[in-house]
């Protein structure tokens, strides 16, 4: 059970941070940060490892940081300098391993929406 919060509106060049708080999932696994925007794919935005190896969409690198916490078993997503194509639904995805292959969990989603 995934469960992603801090959603909100905000300005460009404004910041965000997302959490995911997991119950019943360990986030020792490989956890990542997905978003949807209508009419688009879902695409995965970042993701760390059970290793703490970690990925970067080209488009949020140097913005976004991943980071998460195993012994409250949470992921947070603190996002900087935020555009206006990073509006879209996020949600937090949690792998079956230690290795980001297959994301077999899935939050709800919080919106994020950055008007310019």
């Amino acid at each position: 059970h995934l469960v992603e919060s801090g959603g909100d509106s905000v300005q460009a060049g404004g910041s965000l941070k997302l959490t995911c708080a997991a119950s019943g999932y360990s986030t020792q696994n490989c956890v990542g940060w997905f978003r949807q925007a209508p009419g688009k794919e879902r695409e995965k935005v970042a993701s760390v490892g059970g290793y703490g190896d970690t990925y970067y969409a080209d488009s949020v690198k140097g913005r976004f940081t991943i980071s998460k916490d195993n012994a409250k078993n949470t992921l947070y997503l603190q996002m900087n300098s935020l555009k206006p194509e990073d509006t879209a639904m996020y949600y937090c995805g949690g792998a079956d391993s230690w290795a980001c292959d297959n994301f077999d969990y899935w939050g709800q989603g919080t919106q994020v929406t950055v008007s310019s």
